[in-house]
């Protein structure tokens, strides 16, 4: 769970990591969405920063290593929303198959107008 200097697996501040990439990040669309997803929830009181916190130290080292950052935001939001009873699981993967169903240039879609 820790090292001897007290750390978990995702405290990663002052560790040496290589060099910090200083150029802009272009962000995805789905990116922004999630992060503005991240802001009006919160917003709304259906999840605290602590909440997301929790959520993203439960994944555990594989899934940190594993996923993005906003792959990680976007589980810990979904995790939070499932707690706040705001959906089910059910619910949820009826939905994402509605969207399956759309097709594969859906989202090209959405990001021309």
């Amino acid at each position: 769970m820790s090292d001897i200097d007290g750390r978990r697996w995702h405290d990663m501040g002052g560790q040496p990591a290589g060099d910090i990439p200083m150029e802009g990040h272009d962000f995805a669309l789905w990116e922004k969405r999630v992060d503005a997803l991240m802001v009006l929830c919160g917003g709304k009181g259906l999840f605290t920063v602590d909440g997301l916190r929790r959520a993203l130290e439960d994944m555990g080292e594989e899934a940190f290593e594993k996923h993005s950052y906003y792959e990680r935001w976007i589980a810990s939001v979904n995790q939070n929303l499932i707690e706040a009873g705001t959906y089910t699981l059910e619910e949820l993967a009826l939905k994402m198959q509605e969207v399956a169903e759309r097709g594969p240039s859906y989202a090209e879609a959405q990001t021309d107008g």
